[in-house]
């Protein structure tokens, strides 16, 4: 599904994550995690973990599908079961798990069931993709503490994982390579609004 503004940007590209404290390829003497979350646009939700203290970068991709080797066109035409994801590696020596999740949730409306913000449809859900017990009590608990906050059941699937597929390299951080498009994509669909609406002051 192509998110519904694209008409109002004829210049924008069409389109705005193995998870867990497990150990990826350490650089040097360093020990790095990875975690992979969904939280809608995968341009918006790079950019929101980018910029955490101890994440060494983050990944556009897709997860959670039933299909291999999934395109953006696959993938948003439906149908394929994939989320817009981000893997975002980081050093647990400066930020934790339990810490990455939490600000996961503050960066999403973990309300939406059909999407996030102007993106609708299948691929824009939510979700944590864990994969070990301890992971998805983590994961489990934050959301227990979120549906409390906020008053409202949470719509956000804690789902074990899959492979990853890294987006196209058009999609990788678009933020960066394309920051006046970007900045009005993120403007036009309301996310940063509705953040402070459901979040107040706790939006990242």
């Amino acid at each position: 599904m192509y998110r519904f503004f694209l008409w109002l940007l004829p210049l924008a590209l069409a389109a705005c994550s193995e998870s867990s404290p497990a150990q990826a390829p350490a650089q040097g003497k360093r020990t790095q995690a990875v975690l992979v979350v969904a939280g809608g646009c995968f341009w918006c939700t790079e950019a929101d973990f980018e910029k955490v203290p101890g994440v060494a970068g983050a990944v556009s991709g897709y997860a959670g599908g039933r299909t291999e080797r999934p395109t953006y066109e696959s993938v948003t035409a439906g149908g394929t079961g994939h989320y817009e994801a981000v893997r975002v590696v980081y050093d647990p020596a400066r930020v934790s798990y339990p810490a990455l999740v939490r600000h996961y949730f503050r960066t999403i409306d973990p309300t939406d069931a059909g999407g996030q913000f102007c993106d609708r449809g299948e691929s824009y859900r939510t979700a944590i993709f864990v994969r070990s017990p301890e992971e998805r009590r983590i994961a489990e608990a934050e959301k227990a503490r979120v549906s409390k906050q906020l008053g409202r059941r949470v719509a956000t699937a804690i789902l074990p994982t899959g492979r990853f597929w890294p987006a196209e390299g058009y999609h990788q951080d678009y933020y960066k390579k394309n920051s006046i498009k970007y900045r009005f994509y993120r403007s036009r669909c309301g996310r940063d609004p509705r953040l402070r609406e459901v979040w107040g002051f706790a939006a990242k």
